[in-house]
């Protein structure tokens, strides 16, 4: 399969200027400087998946076709910042470890993170920033989010989130304004190895710039430029992504529109979005569309850096089928009960001759329709303990079986 190597980036508007120093004591002199701020999680990490529905859920076997698998490891990961280590510099760390635990033997069949069988360690954080006026200053390695970077974004469908090596510039000069710009030389794959770094390109790194605009109301327009050298044999590619999002008293709408391509690209591929949400009695309720065109790259996370997409109508599992040529609709509902939140979806989508095949999928793409449903179970357990569980059912017409159930569960405590 062709590995399409178009990739790009986008950052965190976040501050990261180191903050002042804290007063001491009125009798002392010398203010002290603030404390390191230490955290951490630990994890067991659960999924399965019956294989066309022609295996069970919870066999031991590798995945495949004809057979049911499952896979699940534990892991550990420790976080310490601190705003102002010396001379207005801050530095941030996070040391990630996965292990299967023994599992292994007779549970699973292989570690999930991040989707991949892989064990180990590294170090996914370690990062300095620096404040000037305003404009703050982060480099090295951290990880980035996906409402300002829509085709590069840490993913947190894994036990661990994908980070990159960057540097990036944010200011707020300007009212109710955050310009933002970044230069991304490496990344970790969100199905990759934890230690797994990769250069962009071979000559230069991604380039990116991100306006973000909340001066009229409750109205938020987000729109980033992507400059991609030597992103294809060919040459240069680049990219264009618009959001705006409204947030009235009783519901919220969203737009979204975009476009992935340029002069050494074969043909560019554009896509829009529309979601609305609100409050229907106890349930909160959405409705999302999107629209994906047929062109050489995918609407995705293409900066090699994971498989999700920056669609309203991305579920759990549903990424492949709305990334390239398809029409979807998602319908959702999330209301509190049993100590925690269920959430519902159903996604329909009518794919067209480029589509790509389902994830459970081994390359059957094409023309057809594919039908997700979900329901998932949110609840937390004390002040440090949180749960998520998902059953997931794929009915894809193009596959062999046809369907598939799909199980996923995690345990998280944070300290």
């Amino acid at each position: 399969m062709k590995k399409f190597m178009f990739q790009s980036i986008v950052i965190s508007a976040l501050m990261f200027a180191g903050s002042a120093l804290a007063a001491d004591e009125p009798e002392e002199k010398e203010k002290a400087k603030p404390a390191w701020d230490f955290k951490g999680q630990a994890l067991i990490y659960y999924q399965t998946a019956d294989g066309y529905r022609d295996g069970s859920l919870f066999d031991q076997g590798p995945p495949s076709q004809t057979s049911g698998w499952a896979r699940g490891a534990g892991g550990i990961q420790f976080t310490g910042t601190n705003k102002d280590l010396v001379g207005g510099v801050g530095v941030g760390f996070e040391l990630s470890g996965i292990s299967t635990l023994g599992m292994h033997n007779s549970i699973v069949f292989a570690p999930p993170q991040n989707g991949g069988g892989n064990t180990g360690g590294a170090i996914t954080q370690g990062y300095l920033t620096y404040g000037l006026s305003n404009t703050s200053f982060k480099v090295f390695r951290q990880n980035l989010p996906k409402s300002l970077s829509p085709f590069a974004f840490s993913e947190g469908w894994n036990m661990f989130k994908n980070s990159f090596d960057a540097g990036l510039v944010v200011n707020s000069s300007l009212p109710d304004t955050t310009l933002v710009y970044a230069y991304v030389a490496r990344r970790n794959n969100s199905v990759g190895d934890l230690n797994d770094f990769n250069k962009f390109y071979d000559s230069d790194a991604a380039h990116m710039v991100t306006v973000q605009n909340k001066s009229i109301g409750d109205l938020t327009l987000t729109g980033t430029y992507y400059f991609l050298p030597d992103a294809t044999a060919a040459g240069n590619a680049d990219a264009l992504w618009f959001d705006a999002g409204y947030k009235a008293e009783h519901f919220t709408l969203g737009f979204q529109i975009g476009s992935i391509g340029g002069a050494a690209v074969p043909e560019d591929n554009d896509a829009w979005g529309a979601k609305i949400a609100g409050k229907i009695g106890p349930v909160n309720a959405s409705l999302a569309y999107s629209s994906v065109g047929d062109g050489t790259l995918r609407i995705a996370n293409l900066a090699g850096a994971g498989v999700k997409t920056p669609l309203y109508t991305q579920a759990v599992l549903n990424q492949n089928t709305i990334k390239m040529d398809s029409d979807t609709f998602k319908l959702a509902g999330s209301m509190k009960g049993l100590g925690g939140t269920w959430v519902a979806a159903y996604i329909n989508s009518d794919l067209g001759p480029a589509a790509l095949g389902s994830v459970f999928g081994l390359g059957v793409g094409g023309e057809g329709t594919y039908q997700e449903y979900e329901l998932i179970y949110k609840r937390p357990i004390g002040k440090h303990i949180s749960t998520f569980t998902a059953l997931i059912f794929q009915d894809d017409d193009r596959q062999a079986f046809g369907s598939q159930t799909f199980f996923r569960f995690w345990l998280r405590y944070n300290f």
